[in-house]
């Protein structure tokens, strides 16, 4: 299952964005979740990941700016991100599985990412 995140954008530094990523209803909430992105040039790197049981791990780079949440009925959870940088700009995917998984990021297959590009 190939999960689309959307909601990119571009966006002056300082602002804010929320990116969506809808989830396989048949494994909502039983799988643990990531945020990725990647810049240009760079190797993807997790931004969050999400136990099933909900525990929430943020980057370093991230923590105090991008919030996780997640929508139980509309089997969606998203990214919100403020007071983004020049340097948050990269192609953000979401994935879902086990969360050795969600760690190392070796997922099978990526969905279609949005891109997030932030100005200075």
């Amino acid at each position: 299952v190939q999960l689309q995140a959307s909601g990119g954008g571009l966006v002056q530094a300082g602002g804010s964005l929320r990116l969506s990523c809808e989830v396989s209803g048949s494994t909502f909430s039983r799988n643990a979740i990531g945020w990725y992105r990647q810049a240009p040039g760079k190797a993807r790197e997790r931004v969050v990941g999400i136990t099933a049981a909900g525990s929430t791990y943020y980057a370093d780079s991230v923590k105090g700016r991008f919030t996780f949440s997640r929508d139980n009925a509309k089997n969606t959870v998203y990214l919100q991100m403020k007071s983004l940088k020049p340097e948050d700009t990269a192609v953000y995917y979401c994935n879902e599985g086990p969360w050795r998984t969600v760690l190392s990021g070796q997922f099978r297959s990526w969905g279609q990412g949005t891109l997030v590009t932030v100005s200075s």
